[in-house]
């Protein structure tokens, strides 16, 4: 049976039928429930959005602390990096569109928002859906693949890059790796550099974000 994914989820806080849909994807050893508090604090710019965190397909080898991954790390290459997003690229495409049909939403009034591990996915499955997604937001994340993305991609939503200066997990020059590719594919790409910041989200980056979203979304 195929992995159908779920998890966490916030209704507008207009109390109507949404009119966005912002879906996060979360890093590796995480679940949905470590970013689905991000809505919460977008609810203002973005009142008729609805947020959906799914938790990854995967348990953590040997379901340590009951933490998920998109895909398995062991050598953290790009071999992998890129084996891991193909592979799993189809059972979050499942789940983009079933979501779609749920919020009876079309494709530009959604956005994909990742950290790490789900910046990865993000990018991947984002650039090469059939329909165009109203933005993709990018934390702390890199850009897999990217020899393949000219020849692959279906379409280029507004991509925001933000990344900690002091990064030790994914060093913050694949921010750098990932503008120039994704540009180069014609891809509108915006990018901040947070000084100080390690492998993380802080509250500059995410007040940035969630204007971008709001006006990849038409509101501002």
């Amino acid at each position: 049976m195929p992995v159908q994914l779920d998890g966490p989820r916030l209704a507008p806080v207009s109390g109507g039928a949404p009119k966005q849909l912002v879906i996060f994807l979360h890093g590796y050893g995480a679940d949905g429930n470590d970013l689905i508090g991000l809505g919460r604090e977008w609810a203002g710019l973005l009142p008729d959005a609805a947020f959906v965190s799914p938790h990854a397909p995967e348990l953590l080898p040997g379901g340590y602390l009951g933490g998920r991954q998109w895909f398995a790390l062991e050598t953290r290459s790009e071999a992998e990096w890129e084996q891991g997003v193909r592979g799993a690229q189809p059972v979050l495409e499942a789940f983009i569109s079933a979501e779609a049909a749920r919020a009876k939403l079309p494709a530009g009034a959604i956005a994909l928002v990742g950290f790490s591990q789900g910046t990865m996915m993000a990018l991947q499955t984002g650039l090469r859906l059939t329909g165009t997604l109203a933005a993709i937001v990018g934390f702390s994340g890199h850009l897999a693949g990217a020899g393949r993305l000219a020849a692959e991609i279906k379409n280029k939503p507004p991509v925001l890059l933000i990344h900690g200066a002091q990064d030790a997990v994914i060093p913050v020059q694949a921010l750098d790796y990932a503008r120039v590719a994704l540009a180069a594919a014609g891809v509108p790409v915006q990018w901040q550099i947070r000084p100080g910041l390690g492998h993380g989200i802080d509250p500059e980056g995410l007040k940035a974000a969630g204007l971008f979203l709001r006006a990849a979304f038409g509101l501002s």
